[in-house]
This record gives C-alpha cells, structure tokens and sequence, in this order.
C-alpha cells in the first residue's frame, strides 16, 4: 500500500526508507525473476511501478533508456538506480543489488561445488546437456539482438567488420577495437533517427559523487592491470579479467559470454567444458545473468579461488556497471538528447552482434556440438525458446535430461 508519503513521485519529496524494506523487495525479485535481463525489467515494472508506485511509468522508461545506453547488466543497473532513488542515496542502491543478485549466486556457488566431484556417464550427459543449452540460448539471443541491433545495411555490415575482427585478432584487444570501431562508424552512418526523450529525471546524487564514480570507473580500468604486471598477483588479476568484461559488456548479459571466455578459457583459469557447462546452469537460476562470474571465480585454476575468488569475480564484473549508472544519472537528461551519442551507441550495439556470433561458433558451438543428436538437440532448445517461448529453465532441465539419456543408451 502507498502511504500519504508517497502522493508524490518526486524524489525530492519522497521519505527515506529502511534499506531492509529495499532489499527485501529486491530479494523477493532474486528469487522469482526468470528469463534475463528484458524479462527482469518487466518484473520491476509490475512490482515497482504499478504495485508499489515508487516512480511512474514515464520515469521508469527514462531510466531503462539510460541503463541500455551504458554498458553493463542493465537489469542490475536498473535494480540499483531504483534502489537509489528510493532510499535517497548510495546505501539504497546496495540493498537492492544485493537482494537481487545474492539468490543466483549462492544457486551457481553450489552447482561449483557439486561440478567438481561429479563423474561417470550419466553425470557426463548432464554436463554436455548443459553445453547445448549454451548453444540454444546464444542462439536466442543472437537472433533476438541481431534483428533487434542491426536491422538495416549500415549495422549489418559493422556486425559484420566486427565478426571479421574479432575472428581474426582472437584476443581482448580484438574485442575493444571492434566495440571503439563500431562506435566510431556509427558516428559516420548510424546518425538517422533518434530515441524519443521524456521528462526530466532527478536522483539524489551529487555532481560531485559522480564523477568521483567516473573517475573510479576509469582508474579501475587501468591500474590493476599494471599493478598486477608489476606484482604478479593473481588476485589482481583477476580482479582485472572480469572489471574489463564487465566494462565492455553493450547490448546484453549474454554478451559477457565471449568476453569471459577470453579472459579465463583461453588463459587457461577455467577449462572450456567446465564453462558452457556453468554458463548452461546459468540460465536455470533467477536473477541477474552476470552472477556466473561467480562460479567462474569460484573454480578458476590458480588461487584465489572458491569463495574468495567468487567474491574477487563477481564485485569485478558488477563494478563498473554501477559506477557507471551511478556516475551518469546527474548528466543523463542532456547526454541522451545528443544525436551524436545515439548513433556511436547504434554502431556500438552493432558491433556486438558480430562480436557475440564469433563466440557463438568458438567457442559455444565447437564446445558442444560433435554429432548429429547434438545438433538435434540443441536445435530443439532453440525452437523452444523461439518459438514456443519456453522459459529458459525448463529447456536446461531438458535439455540436461537428453543428455543424461544420450550418454546412458550410447
């Protein structure tokens, strides 16, 4: 119920609330919130701005445009601007992140543990099931982004020199350059239309505090990486890993996916059956997509790892999400009304087309697909999705079951 408190949606004039009615809220959410990151901002929708009215409809729709204009997970973005905006300040935004993200962690902590002593076929058919979830729900999300991010020639064809690049260069740099690149050719052929703009929008968040956030944001960038070169601290390192995946992510969660993999795969921190595994297992739980980080954190190969690593990853990966939001929210009622800014994010949303459909064939699809069932398989699931908007949850027990029966009868 709304109290006499709340006849205004203002945030000037709205009360402080306890931080433990934010994150009770917010884990009610962690826990009922299926389907990713669009999914989710429907959730917030209907329990925030029609049930509990804490802003309306046109504020709410402001604030998504901002979080889907910045990179990071912007379902968790979201949570947490609400969150700030509610408990008028910082803290609130912590209560609700926490309450949103803790449910799926402690879910892929748990499936971490119990990957590292199952064994025999049976267990092997569960695992290589969840590999073919990973092929379905890349798939989704490359046809769902790539309709959606490139849907003239222009974009199709920075998808495309960003597909080139990224196969060819093979490492971090090559997905920097494509996302720098894409940007860039976006601000030469991406500048027809624009995104309608709204009201104004006010967060009680100080200038100041800004861009104390932004500095951060790109002080961390930079720093650990050095400091790790000079150290050699493993910690550091991959504090490192997964602050730059975290900051590169435009366009989705699912975009993480390729980013990740370069960074523990192919230096060999986590092996790559054990991570399309994880990443399986990862659609399964509710709340934010980005919580695998803590299973990739949990079981990389040199320490720290279990419980510290998982806490290392997944602050790294969160990071400078929220430092972003949390830096733009004073500014972001003039940077959206700039035509330039939207046509370098079009040429960047593109880019990760081309990005994500590299990683979609190196490696979700050489990871999982050897036969011709595989192949079977994981068309269904994709069909499943598509089509029949299956929830992703029930396609991974599924798919993990086909799995479990293919290894068992071959």
């Amino acid at each position: 119920m709304r109290t006499d408190d709340d006849d205004e949606c203002g945030a000037d004039t709205w009360p402080v609330h306890p931080l433990a009615e934010i994150f009770s809220v917010f884990l009610k959410l962690g826990l009922t919130s299926f389907g990713g990151p669009i999914a989710h901002i429907g959730y917030f929708r209907v329990e925030l701005v029609q049930r509990r009215q804490w802003l309306d409809e046109a504020g709410y729709a402001d604030l998504v445009a901002l979080c889907q204009f910045l990179p990071g997970p912007a379902s968790s973005q979201v949570g947490f601007s609400l969150g700030v905006l509610r408990g008028r300040g910082l803290l609130g935004g912590l209560a609700a992140w926490t309450g949103f993200t803790v449910p799926s962690v402690l879910l892929l902590l748990t499936f971490a543990a119990g990957a590292a002593s199952l064994g025999g076929p049976t267990a092997q058919g569960v695992i290589h099931g969840l590999k073919l979830v990973a092929v379905a729900v890349v798939a989704q999300a490359l046809w769902g982004m790539g309709r959606n991010l490139t849907p003239d020639i222009q974009r199709i064809c920075i998808a495309l020199g960003a597909l080139a690049l990224v196969t060819l260069a093979g490492s971090a740099f090559g997905q920097i350059a494509a996302i720098a690149g894409g940007a860039a050719a976006g601000l030469l052929v991406c500048r027809a239309g624009s995104l309608p703009v709204g009201g104004q929008l006010a967060y009680p968040v100080g200038r100041p505090s800004a861009f104390a956030a932004l500095f951060l944001f790109a002080a961390l960038f930079v720093l650990p990486s050095i400091m790790a070169a000079s150290t050699g601290s493993q910690a550091l390192k991959l504090f490192d890993a997964f602050y730059r995946s975290g900051a590169l992510v435009f366009g989705g969660g699912h975009v993480v996916l390729p980013l990740l993999q370069n960074q523990v795969v192919t230096t060999g921190w986590v092996p790559a059956e054990t991570f399309l595994a994880g990443y399986g297992a990862a659609q399964a739980v509710p709340g934010p997509l980005f919580t695998f980080a803590a299973y990739l954190g949990a079981i990389s190969g040199p320490p720290p790892n279990g419980l510290v690593g998982a806490a290392i990853a997944l602050a790294a990966v969160f990071l400078p999400g929220l430092l972003l939001v949390y830096g733009t929210l004073p500014f972001w009622d003039g940077l959206r009304r700039l035509p330039r800014a939207q046509a370098a994010m079009r040429g960047a949303n593109a880019a990760v087309v081309g990005i994500l459909a590299a990683a979609f064939y190196n490696p979700v699809w050489l990871g999982a697909v050897h036969a011709p069932f595989d192949f079977a398989f994981a068309f269904a699931g994709f069909l499943l999705l598509v089509v029949m908007k299956t929830p992703p949850w029930v396609v991974v027990l599924l798919l993990a079951a086909a799995g479990a029966g293919a290894h068992m009868v071959g």
